[in-house]
């Protein structure tokens, strides 16, 4: 398995959606099946442009949108589906888990779950990235590996 591309504590400047779209090509290879990654960051941080990228890898040829009033896409790629999941509009990760997200995440190739701080004890080996603003450019992004 390739090593994902970004070491815990590490970070990659990020310059403008395209930047994010191929840094989540990267992980997309990176990432074994089964595999989940949290995201977080300020509201258009970049979360879900991230997320385009990592599903577009997989091959999903539509539009990915954020999940904030659905709480979850189920995207199909020919490398298995991928489950996007915005938790931000949660109160309790329980509403999740009664959506069957334990078996939704068993049965998805990946699963990217934005604002997920509420699961990161349930799935202790799932990579943390970080995604803020850079104060001096518009479209750039800092995305850090917290774990």
């Amino acid at each position: 398995m390739p090593a994902l591309p970004l070491d815990p504590g590490h970070s990659y400047l990020l310059r403008g959606p395209e930047e994010q779209g191929r840094f989540g090509a990267a992980l997309a290879a990176a990432l074994p099946p089964a595999s989940v990654l949290f995201l977080e960051g300020e509201l258009g941080a970049g979360k879900t442009t991230l997320t385009a990228g990592l599903i577009g890898a997989l091959g999903f040829a539509g539009a990915v949108t954020s999940p904030t009033y659905a709480l979850m896409h189920v995207y199909p790629t020919p490398a298995g589906r991928v489950l996007h999941v915005d938790a931000y509009r949660v109160r309790d990760v329980q509403e999740l888990y009664e959506l069957d997200l334990e078996d939704l995440i068993e049965g998805s190739r990946l699963s990217v779950v934005e604002w997920g701080e509420g699961l990161y004890a349930d799935y202790p080996a799932a990579p943390i990235l970080r995604l803020e603003h850079l104060a001096d450019e518009e479209n750039g992004r800092r995305v850090t590996r917290v774990r």
